[in-house]
């Protein structure tokens, strides 16, 4: 069990987890190429924060999210992941990534991405 991650602040909020919040807060959270441990963890999400508020934003964060997630079913510890995003406000969007993990638990998560 881990000390879970507050996806708002960044911080450990007190709680305990045993899901793969953490390792998707991680993945989404870390500018792609930027871990020195590992150069393939992390999404190209930092770069929306250039980007103007348009549809095709939430297309763009959808893909990367995907992209960063892949490994999470590659080595074996979900089953699936599945991404929607809803935009919350100018300026702001929302992932809302559902994960079955490996035991078959699912896991449902929000992460908040920031566009122009």
């Amino acid at each position: 069990m881990d000390a879970l991650l507050d996806p708002l602040t960044g911080s450990y909020d007190g709680s305990r987890t045993t899901t793969l919040s953490n390792a998707v807060y991680l993945r989404l959270q870390t500018p792609l190429g930027s871990w020195w441990a590992d150069p393939s963890l992390g999404s190209r999400l930092h770069e929306l924060k250039r980007e103007k508020d348009t549809p095709r934003v939430a297309v763009l964060a959808k893909q990367y999210a995907e992209q960063a997630l892949q490994p999470l079913i590659a080595d074996g510890r979900a089953q699936s992941i599945a991404i929607d995003t809803l935009r919350l406000r100018a300026g702001w969007l929302l992932l809302l990534i559902e994960v079955r993990q490996a035991g078959g638990q699912v896991a449902r998560l929000q992460h908040p991405v920031r566009v122009v």
